[in-house]
C-alpha cells in the first residue's frame, strides 16, 4: 500500500540539531523514499513496509545523537 507520512524531529537537549535530523534523511533515502523536506517536517512517501522500517530506523539513528521525539502523521 502506498502512504504519505508529515514526520517531525525534535532532538532535545542538543546544542547543534542538524546531525540528528540529518541522520533520519539520511535513513529515507537509504530506504529509498520520496522525501521533501521541509522547515518544520519532512513529507516522505513511499511503500506502508519501507516506510514504517524507515521511521523505526530513522528514530534510532537520531536517538544515537541524544533524546530525541517523532510525531508521524
Amino acid at each position: 500500500m502506498w502512504v504519505s507520512v508529515q514526520v517531525s524531529v525534535y532532538p532535545l537537549g542538543q546544542n547543534d540539531l542538524s546531525p540528528a535530523i540529518e541522520a533520519v534523511w539520511r535513513v529515507f533515502h537509504e530506504h529509498q523514499l520520496a522525501c521533501q523536506p521541509g522547515s518544520m517536517s519532512t513529507l516522505v512517501e513511499g511503500d506502508d513496509d519501507a516506510i514504517f522500517a524507515a521511521l523505526r530506523d530513522a528514530f534510532r539513528a537520531a536517538g544515537d545523537w541524544g533524546a530525541t521525539v517523532m510525531i508521524a502523521t
